[in-house]
């Protein structure tokens, strides 16, 4: 199976085949992001480097949202919905709901926390967790801080 670098390089050369210059050029930022990544990192691409990647580029897009709508750009709000659509299917569906909270329910028996003070604690047993690439923890981070003191 394909991993999911390739998959998007692939998926650049269909949409220049295509002559579909916008999903190009949206997939070649993020081809761009990834290789830039990998450099800082002094790592190889693999597929937590990518997500990872895509995921803070989503969360960019998602922040410049909110200054967009105060601005009144709705013009640049649906620029970036449609990169965010675009980039969203190369990442893999986040746990939400019970099971994100069964894994922090999970996370705070281990490590015993009882305060917000130690949120930390838990935060690094859902970064050890095999889900943890899945995680999305700012919503993670709501949920610890409801059922801590």
């Amino acid at each position: 199976m394909a991993t999911t670098y390739e998959t998007l390089r692939a998926d650049i050369i269909i949409a220049m085949k295509a002559r579909d210059s916008a999903t190009a050029t949206i997939l070649r930022t993020a081809d761009a992001a990834i290789q830039r990544a990998s450099m800082d990192l002094d790592k190889d691409i693999d597929d937590p480097l990518v997500i990872t990647t895509l995921r803070k580029s989503v969360k960019n897009m998602k922040d410049a949202n909110t200054e967009f709508a105060k601005g009144g750009r709705d013009d640049l709000i649906a620029a970036n919905d449609s990169e965010i659509a675009l980039l969203s299917k190369y990442l893999p569906q986040e746990i939400e709901g019970a099971k994100l909270e069964a894994l922090v329910d999970k996370a705070l028996a281990e490590t015993g926390a009882q305060t917000r003070k130690e949120m930390g604690k838990v935060i690094g047993a859902l970064k050890k967790s095999p889900e943890a690439d899945l995680i999305n923890f700012g919503s993670a981070s709501k949920l610890i801080q409801s059922k801590l003191n």
